[in-house]
């Protein structure tokens, strides 16, 4: 008899999963689990034990023997057309800007960096990004909700320029150019301090956790750090970073304990 690899087995819990037109948050909820941790199952990364196998064969309403049958077949278990109906409710997480708590962000990451005569464009650009992919991995809900773009020197927040340039004319920031190690460097100088009284003290830890890990990075070891991370390995060249790409980390880059006990908060 055929072995059904862990795998194997998450594939069809997604495929089953899709053909009830349950989101992976649904589904997370019903088994009393976090998203993340169903994931990681649905990628095969996850033991699920007897009990927890039981309980997802009855919501998904396939026997457990039909489940880890070497014969299975999806097709024999839902009707085709359901599934492609029901495939297109599936809820996306689509971040939306949140312009003000954005610049606070920046004029923060600014004020605790002052004096590092590293911290250009390029790694102000990461410091962003990572706060932002690490926030949305840990708590899954986004910090500024910005938008970034795979480029070849790494992920880049989207109008960025626009929001710049705003900050700049209200006298926010200061722009100027540097030399750094025989490079030319654009740097920015806070001008006014950033206003958290909005901020969550789980932001701030993310953010903070950021800064201490990478501010002291160079340019290039940080745009190549970021080339390992998942989301933006398995995005294509120019396009949008899906943020649920945070979930398909492993270490360093994860930010979270996807115990196989944990359960959802």
């Amino acid at each position: 008899m055929k072995t059904i690899t862990q795998k194997e087995i998450g594939l069809r819990i997604s495929e089953l999963r899709k053909s009830k037109a349950y989101s992976q948050d649904d589904l997370a909820k019903m088994l009393n689990i976090s998203r993340p941790s169903l994931t990681q199952i649905e990628l095969g990364k996850r033991n699920l034990s007897v009990i927890e196998l039981k309980k997802i064969s009855n919501i998904l309403s396939v026997s457990i023997d039909n489940l880890l049958s070497s014969t299975y077949s999806l097709t024999e278990l839902v009707n085709v057309e359901e599934e492609i109906v029901e495939e297109s409710k599936i809820r996306v997480s689509i971040p939306e800007l949140k312009v003000n708590k954005f610049k606070d962000i920046l004029l923060y990451i600014l004020e605790r960096c002052a004096g590092k005569p590293n911290v250009g464009e390029t790694l102000l650009y990461k410091l962003l990004y990572f706060s932002d992919f690490n926030y949305y991995e840990r708590y899954e809900e986004h910090l500024s909700g910005a938008e970034y773009r795979k480029l070849p020197y790494g992920p880049v927040p989207q109008k960025l320029d626009t929001i710049i340039n705003q900050m700049i004319a209200s006298k926010q920031l200061k722009r100027f150019k540097a030399d750094y190690h025989g490079y030319p460097q654009t740097r920015y100088i806070p001008l006014t301090k950033p206003n958290l009284s909005s901020f969550k003290a789980s932001e701030i830890d993310i953010i903070d956790k950021v800064i201490d890990q990478y501010s002291d990075w160079s340019a290039s070891a940080i745009s190549d750090y970021s080339h390992k991370d998942m989301p933006w390995l398995a995005s294509k060249d120019g396009e949008t970073i899906d943020y649920e790409l945070a979930f398909y980390r492993e270490p360093p880059f994860s930010v979270r304990n996807y115990d196989e006990n944990e359960e959802a908060s």
